[in-house]
């Protein structure tokens, strides 16, 4: 079989220059993303000519909305498609942990004719299979990202193989958390990939010179608020790299 090397999708938190084939738009890193603004939206589509895929995310926790929250999530697509981002990301699920097959076949239609990613909600159903196929049911969705229901993909691997071979071409199991330069040709050595998702995450020095250490705008065990959430541009390359030589043979 002949090497399959995996778009690689990067996920950004801020302005950047992005050499992926695609970028995840999230606000809010310390709560697993959140929806970005409509001026970094913007901004990013105006910096970066790959596609960018926008987070709809209205707050960090679990992913059971109330109405009101399910409406900023209608009015954050809405705004996302006309400025003319390639994609929307997200993920609603019932209370007993199933996929809320109603409000996302709406949230599908209402981003039509954007791209769809069914995003890491995935992880935190009560039966992933079974989930698969309820995704793979509403249709219109191109892609499922998830770390193999476990905390990395390494230790979900198992997992993503079974999903990967359950899917069968129905739709792209996309697998992101925990993907390192360090274990990126172990997994690919593993299972064929289409797509990958990493962070590539760094934490850039604020250029503030005057310092309060005692005041936080955060809780206490947030990052210092002179130290940026970032992606290393290095990272990422060396990452790229990895993907290409350890591609499934």
């Amino acid at each position: 079989m002949s090497k399959t090397t995996p778009k690689i999708e990067a996920c950004v938190y801020r302005l950047e220059n992005g050499r992926a084939s695609r970028v995840e738009l999230c606000d809010n890193l310390i709560e697993g993303g959140t929806t970005p603004s409509s001026g970094m939206i913007a901004a990013v589509l105006e910096r970066v000519k790959i596609p960018v895929m926008v987070m709809i995310r209205p707050r960090g926790g679990d992913f059971c909305y109330n109405e009101d929250e399910f409406r900023v999530m209608r009015l954050d697509i809405q705004h996302a498609k006309l400025l003319g981002a390639h994609g929307v990301v997200f993920g609603i699920l019932n209370p007993d942990g199933s996929v809320d097959i109603d409000r996302v076949s709406k949230l599908v239609d209402f981003a039509n004719p954007l791209k769809v990613t069914f995003h890491r909600a995935f992880d935190m159903t009560n039966d992933p299979f079974k989930a698969l196929e309820d995704i793979i049911s509403i249709g219109g969705i191109q892609r499922i990202l998830t770390s193999g229901h476990d905390s990395t993909v390494l230790e979900g691997l198992d997992t993503i193989i079974k999903l990967v071979r359950q899917a069968n071409g129905r739709i792209t199991i996309m697998p992101g958390g925990g993907i390192r330069e360090s274990n990126i040709e172990r997994i690919l050595s593993a299972i064929e990939l289409k797509e990958m998702h990493v962070s590539a995450s760094a934490v850039i020095p604020s250029v503030m010179e005057h310092k309060i250490s005692t005041i936080h705008m955060g809780r206490a065990y947030y990052n210092s608020e002179y130290m940026i959430n970032g992606v290393s541009e290095e990272k990422l390359k060396k990452m790229i790299s990895a993907a290409s030589r350890g591609s499934f043979k």
